[in-house]
């Protein structure tokens, strides 16, 4: 198993070299959308991007990510492709919660592509699902035979649930199938990373509650599988108890005990988990550097686009600055 990631990470290695510089998002910050574009273009998105409009930008991202990063599980096979695919389920799951946030918002479809994050579900069915009209007909055209979010977003849609309700549902079914996946091929950094992204989850979960008047069924909301925040402390920060915050002081989410608003907490949690997601990238006969590799692109695609649309639509640098470089 490690000559084969030795292999792959290789080809990754390569691929980092790559890797969008910080000299590209600094001056992208004040760029016009046409010095955008350019800017854009004389960086390794230049073979993607076929034309000057904001659909040229985001279709170019989408197939750079396609390119760069969908394809790395087929570079290796059996188990080490079962692994290296866990991190692109878990883009499929931040995919399907935005489309149905965005669904729920009443947004273009267009506008709700241009969130999504590569993946694994083929481009057709991703159409298929921005023109649904609803959960219950997303879930009817999601029919993935052995997909874990396939067969969650059917049972949950069936009790009507709210959207908060629903993702919860949907990362309950997750995480639960990506940590039993992880520890049975071993992937122990892989296993750590979701459990950490469990305890993330469920941080930000409790800050959702929290403004929506936290229900009486708390445990309702809370996914298993975390390591450092607890049902109990889950419920008392839900409830709008922040002094609960200081039970994470030793553990790595501590850097977030501080927050107190939802955009706050997202913008640490993103770091926090990109540091993990780092750490595995030190391991040269393992899977941390794709995870790696693959939250890297993730974050650079997400970072390009929300300056694409800065520029177009001629916003202040300030607008986007926090969330584009922290």
């Amino acid at each position: 198993m490690a000559a084969g990631y030795a292999y792959l990470n290789a080809r990754v290695r390569s691929r980092r070299s790559q890797l969008v510089g910080e000299g590209f998002f600094q001056q992208a910050l004040s760029a016009s959308f046409p010095d955008f574009v350019r800017l854009l273009g004389e960086t390794v998105y230049a073979p993607d991007l076929k034309g000057g409009s904001l659909e040229d930008v985001d279709r170019a991202v989408s197939s750079h990510l396609s390119r760069t990063v969908g394809d790395l599980p087929s570079l290796v096979s059996g188990e080490l492709r079962a692994v290296v695919s866990l991190p692109l389920l878990r883009a499929d799951l931040v995919n399907l919660k935005a489309i149905l946030r965005g669904k729920a918002a009443g947004k273009d479809p267009e506008e709700i592509k241009a969130t999504l994050v590569g993946g694994t579900l083929p481009d057709t069915l991703i159409n298929s699902m921005l023109q649904a009209s609803d959960a219950a007909s997303i879930a009817q055209i999601l029919q993935l035979p052995g997909n874990p979010l396939a067969k969650a977003l059917r049972n949950a849609v069936q009790g009507s649930p709210d959207l908060l309700a629903l993702e919860v549902a949907l990362d309950r079914e997750f995480f639960a199938a990506a940590l039993a996946k992880a520890k049975k091929l071993k992937g122990r950094f892989l296993a750590s990373y979701f459990a950490l992204e469990v305890d993330a989850t469920n941080l930000a979960t409790a800050f959702k509650l929290q403004a929506l008047a936290a229900p009486a069924n708390l445990e309702a909301y809370f996914i298993p599988g975390g390591t450092h925040l607890s049902l109990t402390a889950f419920s008392r920060i839900a409830q709008g108890d922040f002094a609960a915050m200081d039970t994470l002081s030793a553990t790595p989410l501590a850097p977030a005990m501080g927050a107190r608003t939802l955009g706050d907490l997202e913008r640490i949690l993103r770091k926090i988990l990109r540091q993990k997601a780092h750490q595995g990238s030190l391991d040269s006969l393992g899977p941390g550097l794709a995870l790696d590799y693959i939250r890297t692109k993730e974050w650079e695609a997400a970072r390009i686009r929300l300056l694409a649309r800065r520029a177009y639509y001629n916003l202040p640098a300030d607008a986007v600055e926090k969330e584009v470089m922290g």
